[in-house]
């Protein structure tokens, strides 16, 4: 017989709660202010008790900071003439990771979404 550690993920009937949270994480970065960027999966992250949803919340957390990040550093790099061939690539890598996150957790909510390519600072 064996007992499940508190904060593992074990294989549930995926809820609709748990979607919308994760799905709602993951799309708070569509609108572009810090704010609610960041804020909205904070909230989430304090407020649900769900471990999948906390760990969509923590992704998308960890996301916005490299998407402003590496926004930040393009735009630098625009100054040296050099940022503008990069504009296209961060704009795909932002918009495109997070349909792909929002389209995994609204199909697929059993286990969190895990970002390819970012730093993770939680």
């Amino acid at each position: 017989m064996t007992f499940n550690q508190p904060n593992e993920i074990t294989p549930t009937i995926v809820s609709g709660k748990r979607k919308l949270l994760s799905a709602l994480s993951h799309g708070s970065i569509l609108f572009s202010t810090l704010m609610f960027s960041v804020g909205v999966p904070i909230v989430i992250w304090l407020v649900s008790d769900d471990p999948v949803v906390r760990e969509n919340a923590k992704e998308a957390i960890n996301f916005s900071f490299n998407v402003w990040f590496w926004g930040a550093v393009i735009g630098v790099l625009c100054w040296l003439l050099v940022g503008w061939l990069l504009i296209p690539i961060g704009f795909l890598w932002h918009w495109g990771f997070t349909i792909w996150a929002l389209t995994y957790t609204i199909t697929d909510g059993r286990e969190p979404f895990r970002y390819p390519f970012i730093l993770r600072l939680l």
